[in-house]
């Protein structure tokens, strides 16, 4: 069951914080394991193995996400709506940065701006279900919550949640960790070469030829500023980037959750950024009292029915000290519904002068099912719920500073409409998501395009 913590609860007082002080707390979205002492054997496993990441990076991050508070940088954050097991390796990871760099490329080039780049994985292997089982030709078993958890194949046997897949998780996130530092490291995101960020696949792309007009353009400067310096400018040869996840799966979170030399407090050191997700954003829940004492940069998922003292009341737990850059509410209303459910929350935070670093995600409010059984998105809806999360910020005074995506470097067909007009029936041709639709390459860099071009509307 994930309607409440299956681990026995330790006493704590209100006040106090540990990193398994979430244990008191109603925790929703959590697997029952069948097994208490292989879950035991597997977290001491886990609180043995080195850190993702490290504190001075994560302390980087925040700084960062500060600037985007005040307008100087725009956060860009994408990847796997679940990362998979299988998909671990070297294409589909460098496919995926590829993205992530071009559509950063388009950012910068024409926000003029610093671009804050936070890929969503090398961790996102959990994720929460609206119900705790699925029935297929009468059979009923558990949902698939992601490959930390179970599998996804429709067997009894592959849907028990198995806790040494929270040491296989571990494992291939610091591989991807691994490799997404040494192509970084390694020039990988060198601005002398953007072309070399290329797709093959997508060489015929409608908006190919506005991008490669950009790299050019790109290019032309470099080697002008070159020419001026009298030689190369190295500091544009490599990026900041940064990962995060949905920390859904507190007993894995727990054991990543450690103190270090020199520095307060607790970290998070299996990624940069976690985020709390909508189902588990209770004021009383388990993963909010996590959350509140970790000193990562946080986001919190804030959907329609969230009413503006609730979201008060979120600052007041995770941020008490107005820390800049420490917390983020990533909105995901749906097209309908923006217009009239984000202007009263972006006015009670305005009042109460918090602050806070907004972001858009203009998936998750959009889903829905085909009348051929896909789940699906339709680009112009998720077009439209950024557009106007635009236009809302600006008529309320505040300020959108970042987006949230779920994309693939794959040439997948999951989401209709965009450059080539997918429709019902080209969904069959490549659908490879096994929970949420992904925009592929070419609807990822035109929703970039779309940024710059609002963007640029919103402050002329």
């Amino acid at each position: 069951m994930s309607s409440a913590s299956p681990l026995p609860l330790t006493p704590a007082s209100v006040d106090a914080w540990a990193p398994g002080s979430w244990r008191t707390r109603p925790a929703l979205q959590l697997p029952h394991y069948p097994d208490a002492a292989a879950l035991a054997a597997a977290q001491d496993e886990l609180r043995n193995l080195p850190p993702l990441v490290t504190s001075w990076e994560i302390l980087a991050l925040k700084r960062q996400l500060a600037e985007a508070q005040d307008g100087e940088r725009f956060l860009l954050q994408g990847g796997d709506c679940a990362e998979s097991f299988a998909e671990c390796n070297s294409s589909v990871i460098s496919n995926r940065l590829k993205v992530l760099l071009q559509m950063s490329l388009v950012l910068v080039h024409g926000l003029k701006l610093p671009v804050v780049r936070v890929g969503r994985f090398a961790g996102q292997y959990a994720k929460p279900r609206s119900a705790d089982t699925e029935t297929i030709d009468g059979v009923t078993l558990p949902c698939y919550r992601g490959d930390m958890v179970n599998a996804p194949a429709f067997t009894e046997a592959a849907r028990i949640p198995d806790p040494r897949r929270m040491v296989r998780a571990h494992a291939r996130s610091a591989m991807t960790m691994n490799f997404v530092r040494a192509l970084i490291d390694g020039g990988f995101a060198d601005l002398h070469h953007p072309e070399y960020w290329d797709l093959a696949w997508v060489g015929h792309a409608p908006l190919a030829h506005e991008y490669q007009r950009m790299v050019g353009a790109i290019g032309d400067a470099v080697r002008f500023m070159e020419t001026l310096a009298g030689g190369q400018v190295h500091n544009i040869n490599r990026v900041d980037f940064y990962t995060s996840h949905e920390a859904l799966l507190l007993p894995y979170e727990e054991t990543q959750t450690r103190q270090v030399p020199r520095q307060d407090g607790w970290f998070n050191l299996s990624t940069h950024y976690p985020w709390i997700g909508m189902r588990t954003a209770a004021l009383d829940g388990a993963h909010l009292e996590y959350f509140r004492g970790i000193r990562n940069p946080i986001a919190v998922k804030v959907g329609p029915s969230v009413a503006p003292d609730q979201l008060l009341r979120l600052i007041d737990v995770l941020n008490p000290d107005d820390e800049p850059g420490r917390l983020a509410f990533i909105h995901r209303m749906s097209a309908g519904s923006i217009a009239t459910k984000l202007p009263p929350l972006l006015d009670a935070v305005k009042r109460d002068g918090r602050r806070i670093l907004w972001i858009c995600d203009p998936m998750h409010g959009n889903t829905e099912s085909t009348s051929n059984g896909y789940k699906t998105r339709r680009f112009d809806n998720i077009r439209s719920e950024l557009e106007q999360a635009f236009d809302l910020h600006a008529a309320a005074g505040t300020r959108l500073g970042g987006v949230h995506l779920e994309l693939t470097g794959e040439n997948v067909t999951e989401c209709l409409g965009g450059a080539r007009e997918l429709t019902e029936l080209d969904l069959k041709r490549a659908y490879r998501t096994t929970v949420d639709p992904r925009l592929n390459y070419e609807q990822a860099l035109e929703i970039a395009m779309l940024i710059v071009r609002k963007r640029g509307q919103i402050s002329a």
